[in-house]
Order: C-alpha cells, then sequence, then structure tokens
C-alpha cells in the first residue's frame, strides 16, 4: 500500500433541480389552478472520517468529486426528487482546507465524524408557489441554484499518542519493531525511512497504546529540506515525543539541538510538547563515555536523559515506564 498523505480535489455539489410552469388540465375543469411543482435539492458532498484508512491514496487518480443534480419539478405540483448525497471517506486524522485561502474546513478526528464540504443547491420554484390572490395564474418559476464549488486539500495527520523522532538511522525504526508488531524497512544507512510507522505498544493495564516513527529529520527540515518538512505534521497530534539520539555519531549534543531547532521552527506547538530523551546504540560505546555524553545532555536539556540499546532490549523497560507516567 502506497502511502499519501497530502492530495488536491474539487469538490462540486449537485444544482438544485429548477421549478416548472404547469396548469391543472382536467376534463370538466375548464380554469385550472397552477400546479408547476419545485425542483429538488442538489446532493451535497459529505466528508466522513473512517478509521479502516490510513492513506489518500483514492484521491490521486480521483481529483473531482461531483454529487447528483436535484430533479426538475412536476406537473400536479409534484415536487423532484432531491440529488442524492456523495459520501468521501477519509482516514481519521485528515484536515481539510480550502487551497486558495488556507482556511481550515475541517479537521476529522474521530471515527464516523462528518462534515459537510459542499453544500447542494436550493431547488426552484414552480409556478403553483406564486399562487396569490392577486395573481391567480402565474406563468413564472424558479431555476434551482447551482452547488457549491470548493478546492480544497487534504492533509493526512496521523493519530498517535507518542512520536518518535530524531535525524536519520538514529534507530527509531528498530524501537518501533521492537516495542510493537510494526515491520518497518530497517538499515544502516540514513533515510531508509520514507513513510511514517505505525506501531501499538501495549501498556500495562493490556490497553495498546499508538506509536508513530516519523521519517527521520535533519537540519532545515522545517524549510522544506529532506523528508521531515513532510511528515512533521504527523506529530502535531501526539501527546509525547520520544527523542532518539546516536550516541555513536560524530556528535551527539549536536544532534539534539539541530532536531529541537527545527520543532522550534516549524510551529504549530511541537517545542512546547512533552519531549523524553534517549541516547541509542549504547552497546556501540564505552561506559565511561556513555557517563559523560548523558551528563552533558542532561545539562544541556535540562531533562533525564535514558540509554536504550533496542538490539540489546536495554533500557527499554525504563524508557517505557517513563511514557506511561506522562501519558
Amino acid at each position: 500500500m502506497h502511502f499519501i498523505d497530502q492530495a488536491k480535489v474539487i469538490v462540486k455539489a449537485g444544482k438544485g433541480g429548477d421549478g416548472i410552469v404547469s396548469f391543472r388540465r382536467e376534463k370538466f375543469v375548464p380554469a385550472g389552478g397552477p400546479s408547476g411543482g419545485n425542483g429538488g435539492k442538489g446532493g451535497s458532498i459529505i466528508f466522513q472520517a473512517d478509521n479502516n484508512l490510513q492513506t489518500l491514496l483514492d484521491f490521486k487518480f480521483n481529483r473531482e468529486i461531483v454529487a447528483k443534480d436535484g430533479a426538475r419539478g412536476g406537473p400536479n405540483k409534484r415536487s423532484g426528487a432531491s440529488g442524492e448525497d456523495k459520501i468521501v471517506k477519509v482516514p481519521c486524522g485528515t484536515e481539510i482546507s480550502d487551497l486558495n485561502t488556507g482556511i481550515i474546513l475541517g479537521d476529522l478526528v474521530k471515527n464516523k465524524e462528518k462534515i459537510i464540504i459542499a453544500r447542494g443547491g436550493r431547488g426552484g420554484l414552480g409556478n403553483a408557489h406564486f399562487l396569490s390572490n392577486q395573481n391567480r395564474a402565474p406563468e413564472f418559476c424558479i431555476d434551482g441554484r447551482g452547488g457549491e464549488i470548493w478546492e480544497i486539500k487534504l492533509e493526512l495527520k496521523l493519530i498517535a499518542e507518542v512520536g518518535i523522532i530524531g535525524l536519520p538511522n538514529a534507530g527509531k525504526s528498530t524501537l518501533i519493531s521492537i516495542l510493537s508488531s510494526a515491520s518497518p524497512k530497517i538499515a544502516n544507512y540514513p533515510f531508509t525511512t520514507l513513510v511514517p510507522n505505525l506501531g501499538v505498544v501495549r501498556k500495562l493495564d493490556g490497553n495498546g497504546c499508538l506509536f508513530a516513527d516519523i521519517p527521520g529529520l535533519i537540519s532545515g527540515a522545517a524549510e522544506g529540506i529532506g523528508l521531515g518538512h513532510d511528515f512533521l505534521r504527523h506529530i502535531e497530534r501526539t501527546k509525547i515525543l520520544i527523542h532518539l539520539i546516536d550516541i555513536a555519531s560524530e556528535n551527539p549534543l549536536t544532534d539534539y539541538q539541530v532536531i529541537e531547532e527545527e520543532l522550534d521552527k516549524y510551529g504549530n506547538g511541537l517545542i512546547k510538547k512533552e519531549r523524553i530523551i534517549a541516547l541509542t546504540k549504547i552497546e556501540l560505546v564505552k561506559k565511561e563515555y556513555l557517563k559523560i555524553i548523558t551528563k552533558k545532555l542532561e545539562n544541556l536539556s535540562n531533562k533525564k536523559v535514558f540509554a536504550i540499546s533496542s538490539s540489546l532490549r536495554k533500557g527499554l523497560s525504563q524508557l517505557l515506564s517513563e511514557v506511561w507516567q506522562k501519558l
């Protein structure tokens, strides 16, 4: 399955059906009155969240969504049928905005949550509607109104309680694969992970907690450099961030500062989120060096720093215990 988290779509609600001009025609009723019926309402376009969906792939090939028009009115004051509403299902966490202004039209978070994005046009009025004491035989009607048309942008923001962030090759995918049943691609080179990976981690009470492994960020990610800019949105909804730092890198302290700066530059409250810092791949360095870097990082971040090895499964229980306490 291809992961698509952005799409641009044109939505067109249905036009209202036209009213008609008609007069009652019956034997022995020479002066039948107006009987033109009203047109039906145009169909609306309704977006609905569906937790069985994980991608916006369907919109890669379907760039225009159209609802049905209302039917025109009929004789004998018969109203036209309303156009059928078009239900469009999207993954939970989909934000819908106007493509031209950026104004947010809706944010579908809960399963089966709905929002009308384009309203169908109102049905027209037949001449029977205009019967009055002053006009006993109106010979005019009103056409149905056009439905709303929007150019919209869909953005999927994953709904995970815990986001795992860090520079490329910091051990994010390895950690989520050990803690959950997720099976991300893992290799010893940068940008192995090209899409967010989700994994369910079981709490002590047996309930599941959704973790998201975010593709590696680099300096300048907030300005669109590398892969991070496209995926920073996926940690906007998280409650906690686990910041992984490769202790075997050339400068772990600089690595920490790079990510912190990118969170601050991106905005949207990311820098204010609760963060847990963990040094990874501790099996690759000596204990003395680990102590020195841990102390320096704690002084720099003003936070407790955890030391873990996903491959050896060291320090993971302490890390998870901290996560459960902060959730």
